[in-house]
This record gives structure tokens, sequence and C-alpha cells, in this order.
């Protein structure tokens, strides 16, 4: 029986952390640096999570969960004591990479035994219930399992890790990442390591502000990690520069104005890859938009190693 993301193999990370590689869309799950360091610098620090100390609740949607590092080091960041009520939902196609992390000592030796326990209910029955929190896991296409979710529910945080938007453009079409918008509750933040102009144009057309996440510790210096979209409003305005992020810099914002700022499009939410691909590529054919290139000679003091696309 084939499997939704192909075999699967075990990778070590330069932190000691376990990754794991899919052999269909032929990616890891994280970057070299570590798949913990990965998850701390690009959806923990940024997260802010002492803002929450002070709220009744904190509700955060993960989609594309993978092994569970990015809610469980974020579940292990918060207080023990004064911690806000936790609601929960995670979004994933295949049930193997959290089963078979948690196969792995070295994964379990990460995380406080309530949050390994949170992840081994997760792992059993696709839920957890406690006093001070509850979480659910949907399993399946996160375009259909994302309309699951109770009809005004809204988050706080939004933690986005689907694989690469050229290996998996499902998840980053302009409307799927405006549905994801929608569930961002005034002042919630999406979280992502993407950097694409395709990604930033779309949630920027979503009404969403943006910043640039910067690297974490190890990582090579780049001109950018990732990217913060906040939903505006609320009783404490997002800072231009905070714990982890930085504005977008001159030569970012033009890169929105180039051919690779051409959003994916998925307007009935179930084409496959390659049919969104295709639809990207005729469009960035007919647009007039500056060639990535001509931006790429322009910035190529600063932009070594980025992709046209």
């Amino acid at each position: 029986m084939s499997h939704p993301l192909g075999e699967l193999s075990a990778l070590q990370t330069a932190d000691g952390s376990l990754s794991l590689h899919s052999e269909r869309f032929d990616e890891a799950f994280h970057s070299s640096i570590g798949a913990l360091a990965e998850a701390k610098a690009k959806f923990v620090r940024p997260a802010q999570l002492e803002r929450f100390c002070r709220k009744s609740v904190l509700r955060v949607l993960d989609v594309c969960v993978g092994l569970g590092y990015n809610s469980a080091a974020l579940m292990n960041a918060l207080p023990k004591q004064s911690a806000p009520t936790l609601q929960w939902w995670g979004l994933e196609l295949d049930p193997r990479p959290l089963s078979l992390a948690l196969m792995h000592d070295t994964y379990r030796a990460l995380w406080s035994p309530d949050v390994l326990m949170r992840l081994e209910q997760l792992n059993q029955t696709n839920s957890w219930s406690e006093e001070q929190s509850e979480g659910t896991l949907l399993w399946g296409d996160a375009r259909s399992t994302l309309q699951k979710l109770p009809e005004h529910w809204q988050a706080d945080l939004i933690l986005m890790d689907a694989f690469s938007p050229g290996r998996c453009p499902e998840l980053w079409s302009e409307e799927f990442l405006g549905a994801l918008a929608k569930r961002l509750a005034v002042g919630g933040r999406l979280l992502t390591y993407s950097r694409s102009a395709a990604i930033r144009g779309s949630l920027r057309r979503a009404g969403l502000n943006l910043r640039s996440l910067q690297p974490a510790p190890g990582q090579r210096l780049e001109w950018s990690s990732g990217t913060l979209a906040a939903k505006p409003g609320g009783s404490e305005p997002l800072a231009d520069a905070g714990p982890g992020w930085k504005p977008l810099c001159t030569m970012e914002e033009e890169h929105l104005n180039t051919r690779a700022a051409v959003p994916y499009r998925d307007p009935n939410g179930h084409d496959d890859a390659q049919q969104i691909r295709i639809r990207r590529e005729q469009e960035q054919q007919a647009c007039k938009k500056e060639s990535t290139s001509r931006w790429q000679r322009r910035w190529r003091h600063r932009t070594a190693g980025i992709e046209s696309s």
C-alpha cells in the first residue's frame, strides 16, 4: 500500500534531533541545522508566549504536524505557573512521522512528561483532554480538514510547516493561505519558515502584516529565514522588530514585485500539484512583472543561492 509521503527515512540534524526525509516530496522535514533549533527559532521565539500568561486561553493551529516538533516545543516553553488554557488543533496527512518519532528515545527525551503524554495520546487516539488543555489532530488533506474546525474558532497562533511551495503547492495556494488568514484572531500570528515572494504576497493580500524571521542560532546568515504574518488590530500592535523578527527590507519588498511573487492558485481547492504549478507558470509567462533574475542581479551580494521561481 502506498503512503501519502512515500517511504520515510531517518535523518540526524546538526543539533542531534531526529528528522525524516520524504521519498514522495524528496525533501527533509527540517533544515540541517536541527529540527528542535528550527522549531524554537521560527515558531516558539516569534510567538512571544509570555503574552498569553495574562490571558485565559491560547488557541493554536498546527498545519502539517509532522513529527510534532513545533507544537511540542511551544508547549514545552509554556510556563508551569500561570499558563493559559491551551486549545490546540493539528492538521496532518500521514500518521507515520509522529509514530516513528515516538519510537526514538532521543526524541522522547526532549519533552516534559506532560508534553510527551499529549504526543502519545495524539498518536494513539488523535486527541487529548486535560483540565487546562485539550487537543485534536485531524488526518487528511489540510484543504479539507481545515473546514472541519469549529465554525467560529480562531487561532492566536498558526504554525505553517508544509513541505516547500515548489514541492507541495496545494498548501501554499492563494486560496488556502487566505482561508488560514480568516482563521486568525485579531492580533494573531501565522509563522512559517517560508520566505517565498509568492507566499508573502498571498499573505499580504489576505490582509496580514509581514515581518521577516531571523536565522536560528548556528544557521547561516541569510537575508531571511521565514515569515511572520499578523492580523492587524488588538491592544498590542505588532512591533516593527521583536524577538526573532525584523521589518522586510527594501530588497524583500522589491522581491514582492517580481515574477516570483505570482501566487499559486487552486480555485476549487482540490487540484493536484502539477495542475497548480502549470497554472502558475502560465501566469508568470503572461505577466509583466520584473523577472526574478533581474532582481537577483540588482541584489546579487545578498541573494546568493536564492531560487529564481
